[in-house]
């Protein structure tokens, strides 16, 4: 499976930056942002601004089994990376 990386950077609501990637099986900005705000939503950061200036897409690549897996089960992975819970 292609996959698509999102590199995100969101202000929580404590004011801290959060770093994670969104991750799909469609290259599509628009639904890059959805799986980012339905993310922010359960860990409590519903309110946090995601727009293509904080989410952009970085690169295309092969995905390994488990993020495979976690798309196919919910149409997005999240990759968390500094900041994240």
């Amino acid at each position: 499976m292609e996959i698509h990386v999102y590199d995100t950077y969101v202000e929580a609501s404590d004011g801290h930056t959060m770093h994670f990637d969104v991750i799909t099986s469609e290259k599509d900005h628009g639904k890059a942002i959805e799986y980012a705000k339905q993310w922010l939503k359960t860990i409590g950061e519903g309110n946090a601004k995601v727009t293509t200036e904080e989410c952009q897409f970085c690169h295309s690549q092969g995905a390994p089994k488990p993020v495979e897996d976690a798309i196919k089960a919910n149409g997005f992975f999240i990759q968390k990376m500094e900041g994240c819970p």
